[in-house]
């Protein structure tokens, strides 16, 4: 690598006291381009959201014969293919997979830890560029449904904008794993009793294969429909002997869903100053359904989009940043 990547350990206000119990403090991976020690020149910085089930760690992942995200994105600039930026790679890690990247009263406040502590703290640190113009923000799957949660509240922060197969369409991309999620709760004796059976599996051996679809909905459950009271926090969407849908907590999922929102704050987007999307066309969440919607919304506000789709699933697409990485940063204010 040309680059140097730091790992500094950050204190998080908006972590703090939340309500899985969670570590405030946490592990954040910044890349600096080449050259950035011997100078004094200030950089753009584009901010990394991984995707559920992940961590901020997961970026640096290489296969025995493929290249990290960070690997590309330090080939990237090697190449002058794109100008030099700072990297920056946080961990929403929970102990149910994820935080969607958003303020959850079952979860925490993960959006405010990356707009107000990751931000705030990288901007303080290193010799950025601070202001909308010269962040961006891209993710893949929960990470790219991230990127559009902080184009909607923070187009103060962030003007340019990357979601790969981001989560999108929610009577597609969650539904059909309702029924799955609601018989693996109702044989278990209910939530909180398969929780701690995954946990324990967990730890012993490993998860089962289909473990995912159920922690999966309950952190999206975690997300979208918190409930003091309940088992974990969470309100399912569904009756749990019946599986039978229950309208009043689906549709209070449904005011998060990119397809809905992005409509409602369309204002917000057409402060972004480019927006790329993309999805597989064999992806299994069906994602690429939901991404073609929002590109439609985005073209007709004249948004600056640009939205492909691509011959692959929804995972190990890391190549894909070298594409979103290609548009967005060449539009990034340098001054």
């Amino acid at each position: 690598m040309k680059g140097v990547l730091e790992t500094r350990e950050l204190h998080s206000p908006a972590l703090e006291s939340n309500p899985l119990g969670d570590p405030s403090r946490r592990a954040l991976r910044v890349y600096l381009p080449p050259g950035y020690s011997a100078g004094d020149q200030r950089y753009p910085t584009v901010y990394f959201l991984h995707a559920f089930s992940n961590s901020g760690a997961t970026w640096t992942n290489v296969s025995a014969f493929g290249l990290s995200a960070l690997d590309r994105l330090d080939a990237l600039i090697e190449a002058g293919t794109i100008p030099p930026v700072i990297g920056v790679f946080p961990d929403g890690w929970t102990s149910l997979g994820g935080s969607q990247w958003i303020n959850s009263d079952a979860i925490g406040r993960y959006r405010d830890y990356v707009a107000k502590d990751v931000v705030g703290f990288v901007d303080r640190t290193y010799r950025t560029l601070p202001k909308a113009l010269s962040r961006a923000v891209v993710g893949h799957s929960s990470g790219g449904y991230g990127a559009m949660v902080m184009g909607r509240y923070h187009p103060e922060l962030f003007s340019h904008l990357g979601s790969h197969s981001g989560d999108a369409y929610f009577e597609y991309c969650y539904m059909p794993d309702l029924p799955k999620a609601a018989g693996a709760l109702l044989k278990a004796g209910g939530v909180e009793a398969w929780y701690q059976d995954f946990k324990r599996r967990s730890r012993e051996t490993k998860p089962r294969g289909d473990d995912f679809t159920v922690i999966n909905i309950l952190a999206m459950a975690a997300a979208y429909s918190p409930k003091k009271g309940e088992p974990l926090g969470v309100e399912l969407p569904f009756d749990l002997n019946t599986a039978r849908l229950k309208l009043d907590v689906w549709n209070r999922w449904l005011v998060h869903d990119p397809v809905r929102f992005v409509p409602k704050f369309l204002d917000a987007f057409r402060k972004q100053k480019s927006v790329f999307i993309d999805c597989g066309t064999r992806d299994e969440f069906n994602l690429r359904w939901g991404a073609r919607m929002l590109a439609d919304e985005l073209k007709a506000s004249g948004t600056e989009l640009c939205h492909e789709e691509f011959e692959d699933s929804h995972s190990g697409v890391t190549y894909r940043f070298e594409r979103s990485l290609g548009f967005l940063v060449p539009r990034m204010a340098r001054e």
